[in-house]
């Protein structure tokens, strides 16, 4: 019997084709015109091929900052129409402004509307062929999950929540009682002995196995396993395919001795990578104490008016190896914020004055920091320092809380990037997988991602 499966992309798969066609679509249609029309300011020729080359980086660059390979954006016409208009708006003015890699300014302002309105059109007609068709529920994939039935509902969330085309159909119940009823509609309970006829016939995909009992995987089901394996179905283990989907780390699924298997990222004991990251945070640094100045005043009138308390706040906060350091920021709170005992701040927190609100969305609280990256308590990537009564309180019920101390804490990072602000020991748990998928990860390829998201988190007002 054949097995019958559907078209799928993975994440990554995605985001590389809306990469390459976003480029793809935007040369053609500058090949079109300039062969059809009297465009003259962007040709095709040997000698300016780097033309081209700077563009697709542009693209790439800015299509990053503004959010057009955010899969939910990308599968959204209205948010991506948002996301085309920003990106060709930025691309434009930046690639007519770097003259010295770009061709020289026209004469014919004509030329750059011409310009303007081929990147946008292309990316326009491109993406709304994306969002009818690649990103319709034809190319979902459907899996199978063994798992013991008091997990199913919060495994299931977990993996359709990241990626709303991934699709739990059937579950195997490793309790061994195959007549348990799922009570998720969409999701059919599979008896143990119809598993390899089920999943043949129903464009099943992968297996997940979630089962943290080994006891569950009994014999009839193991040789089924293999059978299918042997035939080229996949099966993975779920905590694999919860980090490729979520990109974190899922802490609540893996044993007491996740110290023992955890992969630390090379990088961590890279000296190389170490060396020039550290020269590069002393760079940027310097860079942003600099433009820090430029808004000094304003902070300086802001913090008179709205604040009315003293202009810098201090803090400890937990560094790396355990260090405990102060970390310096702008005030955005009333004074005596904390007379009662710390607590999280939360969203809409009534301590934060109107303009420390402004402060914290636009990040420009957050400028003295840049003090301790030069002084070696933080680094420009990382975990987000916390407080040491509040480190020890969430070390208590999650035993994995301290392993984000085994690099510098940073001014930004994945956690900050891809989750809102926390406010509680849940919010402090997913924070948490984020972090560890950082360490585990660590690239120069991830740190780029994580500032390039860091802008777009910035330029959305997205802040607390």
């Amino acid at each position: 019997m054949k097995s019958n499966k559907k078209i799928h992309f993975e994440v990554s798969e995605r985001k590389i084709l809306l990469k390459i066609f976003d480029v793809i679509f935007v040369l053609l249609s500058l090949y079109i015109i300039s062969e059809l029309f009297e465009f003259k300011y962007f040709t095709f020729s040997a000698s300016n091929f780097y033309w081209t080359i700077v563009l697709a980086i542009y693209i790439n660059i800015f299509g990053s900052v503004f959010e057009m390979y955010n899969l939910q954006v990308a599968s959204s016409q209205y948010q991506v129409v948002k996301s085309i208009i920003l990106t060709t708006s930025t691309t434009v003015l930046i690639y007519l402004l770097t003259p010295i890699y770009t061709p020289q300014l026209p004469s014919n302002r004509l030329q750059i509307i011409i310009f303007f309105i081929s990147i946008f059109s292309s990316l326009l007609l491109w993406r709304i062929f994306y969002v009818k068709f690649l990103a319709s529920h034809r190319f979902v994939k459907n899996a199978i999950l063994v798992c013991d039935k008091e997990q199913l509902i919060e495994l299931v969330t977990g993996l359709e929540n990241a990626d709303p085309h991934y699709k739990i159909i059937g579950f195997i119940n490793s309790d061994g009682e195959d007549n348990f009823k799922v009570r998720l509609n969409g999701i059919k309970s599979i008896k143990t002995n119809d598993l390899e006829s089920y999943v043949r016939n129903n464009s099943v995909s992968e297996i997940v196995i979630a089962s943290q009992k080994t006891e569950g995987i009994t014999v009839s089901l193991y040789n089924q396993l293999i059978h299918l394996l042997e035939n080229g179905f996949i099966i993975r283990e779920y905590t694999q395919v919860y980090e490729e989907i979520t990109q974190r780390i899922p802490v609540q699924y893996v044993s007491r001795d996740f110290y023992r298997y955890f992969p630390f990222s090379r990088s961590n004991q890279n000296h190389l990578y170490l060396l020039m990251s550290r020269l590069l945070e002393i760079t940027f640094s310097i860079i942003g104490l600099s433009i820090g100045l430029l808004f000094f005043p304003i902070i300086a009138i802001g913090n008179l008016i709205g604040n009315r308390g003293s202009f810098f706040y201090t803090q400890e906060r937990v560094g790396k190896n355990g260090a405990v350091f102060n970390i310096y920021k702008y005030r955005t709170m009333v004074k005596n914020a904390e007379q009662n005992g710390a607590v999280f701040t939360t969203i809409n927190d009534s301590r934060i004055t109107s303009f420390g609100k402004f402060m914290r969305k636009t990040r420009l609280d957050e400028f003295p920091q840049f003090i301790n990256i030069i002084k070696g308590d933080m680094a420009i990537i990382g975990p987000r320092p916390e407080r040491p009564i509040f480190v020890t309180e969430i070390a208590e019920v999650m035993p994995f809380y301290e392993t984000r101390h085994v690099v510098k804490p940073g001014l930004t990072g994945w956690a900050q990037v891809n989750y809102a602000y926390g406010d509680s020991i849940e919010d402090s748990l997913m924070k948490l997988q984020y972090d560890l998928y950082y360490i585990k990860h660590r690239s120069i390829f991830l740190d780029i991602n994580i500032i390039i998201k860091t802008f777009s988190t910035v330029l959305f007002y997205r802040g607390q």
